[in-house]
């Protein structure tokens, strides 16, 4: 490994990680948090230089839960918690049989996967710890001398860029992470003063309200966690109001002496310790409505910093509860809601461009433009759709730090609003703003400032078109679209440009070319060889006389990346007797034009045309410039008015057909 060979000669041989060093660098980002006290206190130790005989796991697997130090990433301790009860999982995130403390061939360097957006991700660290007073600082096992936790912390820390990002995050996004599958967050209620919700429970910002009853029915299928937000303490609590996420280890209905049921769900909180004084903490009056002996069994589950409290209690503390989603040694995700293995999958990575297909929510007129997917269900089944954005690495607003414990104002920063929509569509009559004026058939209902929103929905046989959008127009990110069914599915992008037009029935058609350098990249009119770019011939027929206004929308859609666009743009040019017959630019003038050519990754132009035949001409501005392209050809319908074919040999029959290409896109 180059890492290690950087490394190597520097403490008594073993690794040591020059892409993320020992010092301040690791552990601030632009130090807004709490553990900004620490600067100049922190030393950091290997494991052997902290207790006599290291271990990476121990024995009692009791002790192997984390415990939270002085960093606030409760979320990522509770997403641990499930590795251990997951030997498939617990390995694919920590690579068995590593070298350890006291190996002959141990180097101080050690491997975690974690799943980033569609793909696992080595990362490798030295075993360099932050400690204060020669003690880890930050998260530990509950066993002073097993070392899993403090390392896997150190390679999360690693993937963020510093240990200062880990603090403050969603224990969904973390299970994401440690697993490659789902995770859903809903509210249990609303929380804060009342001031608080008239601004923060918006529609921009409200997930919907599942209460006690949706979590309840989802319990025997998922790997449930909780949290609080900021608010005033709650009566009860011992510790002060903060965000904090905690594990539900059980949830149980046990029978009283009285006859009547209660729900118990037991609790674990990172910090090791119980903070609730509730009436099934120990010596609580709860205890005595139960059989004794009971009582009894119940009691002897508890460990260190577990507790446990009834439905009421759960709901009156905590504000939104986290399901993440069980998969198998095969990888395939089980349903929280039905229990079914969704043994089908597919995703795609998407990007939301400025100017081009970032076109905000459905209040807005260019919402058309968002990027589309076509859904392809063979058989009615379950299906599950997310749409998980990249987060953007950006600085932290310090004037929001003082609330840092309210998520809300952090991901409002480091996130889009995203939601999804989905209709159900015909495969080979598709009209977008016909099809875009009908209600979705299952969306996500609000744009939300989440990493991933999630659709369930049990879905019939056919097509749907899946659109995902930022609430913004024109605000910019990556993403990617996961779908899961118990059905076999197909996804594909539709990756022709969508128009915004007029009012009124309009048809697309598609073409596909390319500028190949000398051959038929000619460059603009300023060029003699601009006839040697592709042309495409196309009719417009004697039903445009009752068409007024804009009959003909002209797009041309370049294929490069963002960074590497040419110039692009085109010219409409009369072509009497059907045949174009000019060898020169200055033969005819173009009765239409979409210049200047632009760096846009799309150009496109509105026209009233007269009947009759038509060329275009696509090019760059510049002669050999390679590259691919698609032009679409939209016009009003009124019967099918148009016909197009490329001049240059082989023809392109008519509408038709060029549907049948779209559709398969």
């Amino acid at each position: 490994m180059e890492q290690e060979e950087k490394g190597e000669g520097e403490d008594a041989g073993l690794f040591v990680d020059l892409d993320f060093p020992a010092d301040d660098l690791a552990l601030f980002s632009d130090s807004s948090t709490p553990i900004a006290k620490l600067k100049g206190s922190i030393t950091w130790l290997r494991p052997q230089d902290i207790c006599q005989s290291p271990a990476f796991f121990p024995e009692d697997i009791s002790l192997g839960y984390a415990k939270q130090g002085l960093l606030g990433d409760c979320w990522l301790l509770c997403a641990c918690t499930h590795l251990l009860q997951n030997k498939h999982l617990f390995n694919k995130v920590i690579p068995p049989d590593q070298p350890l403390w006291g190996d002959c061939d141990y180097k101080g360097f050690f491997h975690f996967n974690f799943w980033q957006f569609g793909h696992w991700k080595d990362v490798i660290i030295d075993d360099l710890l932050p400690c204060v007073n020669s003690k880890l600082c930050f998260s530990r096992c509950l066993s002073p001398t097993a070392f899993w936790v403090a390392l896997l912390e150190k390679a999360y820390a690693k993937l963020h860029g510093s240990y200062e990002r880990l603090w403050a995050g969603q224990v969904s996004e973390a299970f994401v992470d440690l697993t490659g599958g789902l995770a859903e967050r809903w509210s249990l209620g609303n929380f804060g003063s009342e001031e608080e919700n008239i601004k923060h429970d918006t529609d921009l910002v409200m997930r919907r309200t599942s209460g006690c009853s949706l979590v309840k029915s989802v319990k025997d299928n998922c790997i449930l966690s909780c949290s609080t937000q900021s608010r005033p303490t709650v009566e009860g609590t011992t510790e002060p109001g903060q965000y904090h996420a905690l594990n539900v280890l059980e949830w149980l209905e046990v029978n009283t002496v009285f006859g009547h049921k209660v729900h118990l769900l037991r609790i674990r909180n990172p910090w090791g310790r119980c903070c609730w004084d509730g009436s099934w903490v120990e010596g609580g009056q709860g205890w005595s409505s139960l059989d004794p002996v009971c009582a009894m069994d119940l009691q002897a589950r508890i460990s260190q910093g577990e507790f446990w409290l009834d439905e009421e209690e759960f709901v009156s503390m905590f504000d939104d509860v986290t399901a993440g989603y069980e998969i198998n040694v095969n990888g395939h995700l089980k349903s929280i809601y039905s229990g079914n293995m969704l043994i089908h999958s597919h995703q795609l990575a998407g990007e939301w461009i400025k100017g081009y297909s970032a076109g905000g929510s459905r209040n807005s007129n260019s919402y058309g433009t968002n990027p589309k997917y076509w859904l392809k269900v063979s058989e009615r089944g379950e299906v599950l759709v997310s749409l998980l954005q990249h987060k953007e690495k950006k600085r932290i607003d310090k004037s929001t730090q003082m609330p840092f414990k309210d998520l809300r104002i952090i991901h409002n920063q480091l996130y889009q609003a995203i939601a999804l929509h989905i209709w159900k569509v015909e495969k080979r009559r598709f009209n977008l703003r016909r099809v875009l004026n009908k209600a979705p058939i299952t969306s996500t209902h609000c744009h939300a400032y989440d990493r991933e929103v999630v659709i369930h929905q049990e879905l019939e046989s056919g097509y749907y078109l899946v659109i995902p959008s930022t609430y913004q127009p024109e605000a910019e990110a990556h993403y990617l679209i996961r779908v899961f069914s118990s059905s076999s599915i197909s996804l594909s992008a539709l990756k022709s440009p969508a128009l915004s037009l007029p009012v009124g029935d309009w048809e697309d058609t598609y073409f596909q070319g390319a500028w190949v350098e000398g051959s038929t990249a000619g460059g603009s009119r300023n060029f003699q060889s601009h006839w040697s770019n592709p042309r495409f011939l196309f009719s417009v027929c004697d039903d445009a006389i009752k068409t007024p206004g804009v009959n003909v929308q002209i797009s041309l859609h370049q294929t490069h990346p963002k960074k590497e666009l040419h110039p692009i743009g085109f010219h409409i040019y009369e072509a009497k007797d059907g045949v174009f017959r000019s060898k020169s630019p200055q033969d005819d003038e173009p009765v239409a034009s979409c210049i200047p050519h632009s760096y846009n990754q799309v150009v496109s132009v509105s026209c009233h045309l007269s009947p009759g035949v038509y060329t275009i001409v696509p090019s760059t501005f510049e002669p050999d410039c390679p590259g691919k392209f698609t032009l679409c050809i939209s016009h009003r319908v009124h019967r099918k008015v148009v016909k197009c074919q490329e001049t240059l040999g082989r023809t392109i029959q008519e509408a038709s057909y060029i549907s049948l290409m779209r559709d398969e896109c």
